[in-house]
């Protein structure tokens, strides 16, 4: 796996935690954030879904089309974040859109 498109997937992991958002609705809606854990099922994800198309090495958007269902699980919410109705989809979803490929 290319080592930019192994970063991404930790600055997204990074993402998720509240302490180290840059992003003010997870720090303001989410109780915990991702373990390391979280990269690891996006890595493989990617990998396997690259192997799938017949690539050898995944892609930035292999890692975006696996992060929602690899991370959906291991991001919750806080009372405030489920008060105000937000899924966990649709915060994966922002910080896909706004995370920098490039670091």
């Amino acid at each position: 796996m290319a080592r930019p498109i192994q970063d991404f997937a930790v600055r997204l992991i990074e993402e998720t935690n509240p302490a180290r958002s840059s992003n003010a609705r997870v720090r303001k809606l989410v109780r915990y954030g991702s373990s390391p854990r979280g990269a690891q099922a996006i890595v493989l994800g990617a990998k396997l879904r690259a192997l799938a198309d017949g690539r050898f090495a995944p892609s930035f958007e292999d890692v975006r089309r696996v992060a929602p269902p690899a991370l959906r699980h291991r991001v919750l919410l806080n009372f405030e974040g489920e008060a105000e109705g937000v899924s966990t989809d649709a915060l994966l979803a922002e910080l896909l859109a706004t995370l920098p490929e490039g670091a």
